[in-house]
């Protein structure tokens, strides 16, 4: 039974339209994705929701004495309360449950008032006391915080001290331990790293209400949801299942909506044709069958459904000017600290041409001071690093700290590349979504997604052969991290990348090296075979044990045959494209031949042409299938 409803919602600012006739239904275990490019209104539906906006038409009804819990309304206060104090401050009601019992207690054992009465109403606040979790939220607010990276010794600090991402995570607990039965989660992963994303996710599938979460972290969105509601084209659509099954059940209906429209438009002409060559014997008995085709092909107009146009994806390639050596970059012994604060020692690396390295650790363990090291923005306060022959490495700064918030877009890149003209300036901030006046846009007014991509395009403009990105899809929504995705897989340089973004590091990893303060762990293959080995031996983890390397095998020879491997891929999905090609020309040259009134009106012809346009198309499916299980 569906505990909230939202029936042909719409809303509108101005002459802007946000979303039109958006229907679904909340169940009460239901844990709902709601995705979508950045802008399509996801927030404002939440606002919606909570009743702090009112649609412009539509109706969200609720379940009587639902409690809806929405980040907003748990924001951390700026006073001197300590951490630890803030988030129990979500149990307000049961601490004074609590010390109504103690006073009862006290009030019995001095043997004051009616002892019956006393005796019956503390019996009824323990029992109510025990039902809401009063002898667990202690425990239960020591582990939540633990949970989400707070040490034990910061349990003390007053929020007033916290950073922006530490009160963020605070606010986020306060509303998970609220007794909300619809939770509304906005970003909740932000600010997160590994270790606390686990931690949430673990809790999330465990909540018993029902939830709506907002999210571009596809891997979290694959381990919480059953049903994705996507929003696009103002429009949204409802799927069971979460992202991943979502992706492939979305493509598939796209495809048969594609197919039946071209088939339907095939018999629009087919008919036409019939219609045009009736009217023109012009007997009576012709025109009434041109009639009656006619009607046919009104139906087929009435129910035919155009596919809607596909939304533009960035078009990146990043091409490197020439080819590095061998040996792309060295680390030896690398130490650093801040005052007493020891971030990292004892750091070795040995980066070949090819690799795809992802290096991960927990929150402030130094991986983005690492990387300022490696780009000579920052010393180290012990050993070094060494780039090989050749090699021009690009930095993607997570901070973007690269950027002059007072540029436009057009004059960021001018001044980064002035020997660029302005044509060839103008194309690439097009094929990175800048488009007419949005070129002039000063970066100041941007949104965090916008600059990423004013970034990304020029690191793409530098055509480096190793690229050291740091946090590059934070901001990203789904299809631009799908788009960054693809153009990486295709690059024929060196990435070495700092992510939280286990999809993206499942998908690109061919090794994954994990940061702590004792050095590097080491480990072949992607996210989810870290994990495969955390399970294996739960010591090694994030914050684990001195630096070791893990050589089950020859890692120099496994590494070059997962490369050759994936050459022989990429070469394979090329020759497939192109027999693709082909065939969809031959195809397509059939049915012109089918179209054409000779062949109409020649029986054995018209049986010839269509048994071998059936066996093209045939072999066409297997090329299509082929060419899927290739990009898996």
């Amino acid at each position: 039974m569906p505990v909230l409803s939202l029936s042909k919602l719409s809303m509108s600012f101005g002459e802007r339209e946000l979303f039109r006739d958006l229907s679904f239904e909340v169940d009460a275990r239901d844990k709902v994705g709601l995705i979508g490019r950045n802008g399509v209104g996801k927030t404002t539906l939440f606002k919606i929701i909570c009743k702090e906006l009112e649609p412009t038409d539509g109706v969200v009804a609720a379940e009587r004495g639902l409690v809806i819990g929405y980040m907003e309304q748990h924001a951390c206060s700026s006073g001197n309360r300590t951490i630890y104090d803030e988030l129990e401050s979500v149990f307000d009601d049961l601490k004074e449950t609590e010390r109504e019992i103690e006073r009862l207690t006290a009030q019995i054992d001095r043997g004051e008032g009616d002892l019956d009465s006393l005796i019956a109403r503390q019996t009824e606040l323990m029992e109510r006391f025990e039902n809401d979790g009063g002898l667990t939220y202690k425990s239960r607010t020591r582990s939540a915080l633990i949970g989400l990276g707070f040490r034990e010794q910061e349990f003390s600090m007053p929020t007033s001290a916290l950073s922006g991402g530490q009160r963020s995570k605070l606010s986020l607990l306060k509303l998970l331990l609220s007794k909300s039965d619809l939770l509304l989660l906005d970003e909740p992963t932000n600010h997160l790293d590994i270790a606390s994303v686990g931690w949430l996710e673990s809790f999330l599938r465990d909540f018993k209400g029902a939830m709506i979460i907002v999210s571009h972290d596809r891997y979290f969105l694959d381990a919480v949801t059953n049903k994705t509601v996507e929003i696009e084209h103002k429009k949204c659509m409802t799927y069971k299942g979460a992202y991943s099954e979502f992706m492939k059940k979305k493509q598939a209906q796209i495809e048969a909506q594609k197919n039946k429209y071209l088939n339907d438009m095939k018999e629009i002409r087919r008919i036409e044709g019939i219609i045009e060559q009736q009217r023109r014997w012009n007997r009576e008995r012709n025109i009434r069958m041109a009639e009656s085709k006619q009607k046919e092909v009104d139906r087929i107009r009435e129910q035919l459904v155009v596919p809607d146009g596909e939304l533009e994806d960035m078009r990146m390639r990043f091409e490197p000017r020439h080819e590095s050596g061998n040996d792309v970059l060295i680390v030896r012994n690398l130490r650093k600290a801040f005052g007493d604060k020891k971030l990292f020692k004892n750091v070795d690396m040995h980066i070949k041409k090819g690799e795809r390295v992802f290096i991960l650790g927990e929150n402030g363990c130094g991986k983005t001071t690492l990387f300022r090291i490696l780009n000579r923005q920052q010393f180290a306060d012990e050993g070094e690093f060494i780039y090989g022959a050749n090699v021009d490495q690009g930095y993607f700064d997570q901070m973007q700290e690269n950027l002059n918030l007072n540029n436009t877009a057009i004059d960021e890149i001018h001044n980064t590349y002035p020997f660029l003209t302005d044509t060839k300036v103008r194309s690439s901030l097009a094929a990175f979504l800048f488009k007419g006046d949005e070129v002039f846009k000063p970066l100041s007014a941007m949104s965090g997604g916008e600059r990423a991509r004013i970034s990304l395009l020029k690191l793409m403009l530098g055509g480096y052969n190793l690229l050291l990105l740091d946090e590059p899809t934070n901001h990203l929504d789904a299809s631009s991290r799908e788009a960054l995705e693809d153009t990486l897989l295709g690059f024929e340089g060196t990435l070495v990348i700092i992510s939280h973004d286990r999809y993206f590091i499942n998908k690109l990893a061919d090794r994954v090296l994990v940061l702590t303060k004792d050095g590097m762990t080491e480990y072949l293959g992607n996210y989810d075979y870290y994990l495969e080995r955390l399970a294996e031996n739960p010591a090694e983890s994030e914050s684990g044990q001195p630096a070791k390397k893990e050589k089950p095998l020859n890692d120099w020879q496994l590494r070059k045959q997962q490369q050759s491997e994936e050459r022989k891929r990429k070469t394979k999905i090329t020759r497939t494209e192109s027999e693709i090609e082909q065939l969809e020309a031959e195809v397509g040259e059939l049915q012109a031949q089918l179209a054409t009134e000779e062949v109409q009106s020649d029986y054995e012809k018209l049986l010839e042409l269509t048994a071998g346009l059936e066996e093209k198309q045939q072999k066409l499916e297997e090329l299509y299938d082929l060419w899927a299980e290739l990009q898996e």
